[in-house]
């Protein structure tokens, strides 16, 4: 009775974002020069992906560069949808799948700052089927059934979100068992049109044994999803309606969504495959592959869901920029944002140039003496249909390719594009 008082209490809680007294302003188009970057050397921006169209390394992008708060390069290129043959826009929108975490994240971290929790809660503290976490043990390949062992410990928020927690990632996943243990269980792993919701996956997932004992190893998993119930529990909204009220909005992403509007529907980009060396619309047996236009939509998935644009994207990442803040709207505090992108998962990722803070992979000393990847403290992540960003705090830069392709090879253009992002710096 106590706990459904106090949900309840939360449920009604105000989470509108506060005024700040910082005030930038949204994100707009300005001449390279002004931002201290070459207009001459953007263009090997342009040079690199025509050549890459021309060597089918991929069909179509959109790319965009922005410097001190000003977009200096914003460009679309190749083809958008290979069945008509339509040419990418620059306002084209993507299925960004695992930019979406990002976002999940910073929603937790918005509930954080209210109080609401720790960060080693235990999972089951809020979704009580995550108690008695089980180990897996031993597997049987002919029917996919398995044994189990006690975990030593729960899984703690800050392992959801860290990727530290030991649960699986179904299709995805790397260990053979745990696809074929999702699958046989009926969880969902990102896209879907079936008419399921997140809390009827986590409760199944919940289920389900774990890789290895919570916070020992790193192991990219399904947690971020588990923390967009927790988000729909602590805030008594659907985590949809939680993203635009507090996030979207706030923001003036206005091209961002689970499910794109109907009227908004021709300008997602197809996702598009390489057979005998041609394009051609990728389809798949695993998922549902027009899930933001179709179905039930009724499965928000914070691990994978959202589609988008470029600039919505960068908007996003420069309120990050801006320490919390975008328009005089205050998103995270500084002091918040400055924790998460501190070290959360130790040595795990080895020493790499890189490392997990509590959204982003993380750019270190390293990282940076290595070029090509930033300076020290720049953050980026990417997609599973082949988006990638990065924005770079000391330089004040962002960048972001977005492409919609799967199983096409070598593409190399998002190495490239970073690099190039680099160069063409001039102040």
């Amino acid at each position: 009775m106590k706990k459904t008082i106090f949900f309840l209490f939360i449920s009604t809680i105000a989470f509108s974002q506060t005024k700040s007294i910082q005030k930038s302003l949204p994100l707009y188009e300005a001449k390279p020069s002004s931002a201290g970057m070459s207009t001459e050397r953007l263009m090997r921006i342009d040079a690199m992906l025509k050549n890459a169209i021309v060597k089918k390394e991929i069909p179509g992008a959109v790319a965009l560069v922005s410097r001190n708060g000003k977009i200096v390069y914003h460009k679309a290129f190749g083809i958008a949808n290979r069945e008509t043959n339509k040419a990418m826009q620059r306002d084209a929108i993507f299925r960004i799948a695992s930019q979406t975490k990002a976002i999940t994240s910073t929603a937790v971290m918005m509930l954080w700052e209210k109080g609401l929790f720790q960060l080693d809660d235990p999972i089951s503290k809020y979704i009580p089927e995550f108690k008695e976490a089980q180990i897996l043990d031993t597997f049987n390949e002919k029917d996919s059934s398995y044994t189990t062992k006690p975990a030593k410990n729960q899984i703690t928020i800050r392992h959801l979100i860290t990727h530290t927690s030991g649960i699986g990632y179904g299709f995805i996943d790397s260990d053979s068992r745990f696809r074929k243990m999702y699958q046989k269980a009926g969880i969902i792993d990102a896209f879907t049109d079936k008419p399921i919701t997140i809390k009827e996956n986590i409760k199944k997932l919940a289920t389900l044994p774990l890789h290895f004992n919570p916070g020992e190893k790193y192991s990219y998993s399904e947690g971020i999803d588990v923390l967009g119930y927790f988000i729909e529990i602590l805030s008594g909204k659907p985590l949809d309606v939680f993203f635009i009220e507090h996030i979207f909005k706030p923001l003036g992403m206005h091209d961002t969504w689970f499910y794109v509007p109907k009227a908004k529907n021709h300008r997602l980009v197809g996702i598009q495959t390489k057979e005998d060396k041609q394009w051609k619309q990728y389809t798949s047996d695993l998922f549902e592959t027009d899930f933001p236009i179709k179905g039930a939509k009724t499965f928000f998935s914070g691990g994978g869901g959202l589609s988008s644009t470029a600039k919505d994207y960068a908007t996003f990442l420069q309120m990050y920029l801006n320490n919390g803040e975008l328009n005089g709207i205050r998103i995270l505090s500084r002091t918040t944002i400055q924790f998460m992108m501190a070290n959360h998962i130790g040595k795990l990722w080895g020493d790499t140039g890189s490392y997990h803070g509590l959204a982003f992979m993380v750019t270190d000393q390293k990282g940076q003496d290595k070029g090509g990847d930033g300076s020290k403290g720049t953050f980026a992540w990417g997609g599973y249909f082949n988006t990638v960003y990065f924005a770079d705090p000391k330089e004040k830069t962002i960048g972001i390719l977005m492409k919609q392709t799967i199983d096409i090879g070598s593409d190399t253009t998002g190495w490239r594009f970073r690099q190039l992002v680099g160069q063409a710096i001039d102040d």
